[in-house]
């Protein structure tokens, strides 16, 4: 199983959390665990944490392709809402 992980400088990393739980649970099963987020999409699933001064999103699909185009949905969700260029490195 793919797995991939991103460590993204923000501000404010529960505030940003909440909100993508919003966007996201209108259309995806997402669990709260304390501070930790788990989303199911399609491809595979979405794990959300803060830490100082970051947001950690750890992402596990079945193949490669699924891995990609995970990748590219939670940049684009980020990015619609941070409203700047995050710094998103993917780390496989």
């Amino acid at each position: 199983m793919p797995i991939s992980r991103a460590e993204i400088p923000v501000d404010d990393a529960p505030s940003l959390i909440e909100r993508l739980c919003e966007e996201w649970s209108e259309s995806q099963q997402v669990r709260r665990e304390s501070e930790r987020v788990c989303v199911v999409f399609s491809e595979g699933t979405c794990v959300l944490y803060p830490e100082a001064e970051k947001l950690i999103v750890a992402l596990e699909t079945l193949d490669d392709e699924s891995l990609d185009q995970l990748e590219a949905k939670v940049d684009a969700a980020l990015e619609a809402l941070d409203g700047e260029n995050l710094d998103i490195v993917w780390e496989t």
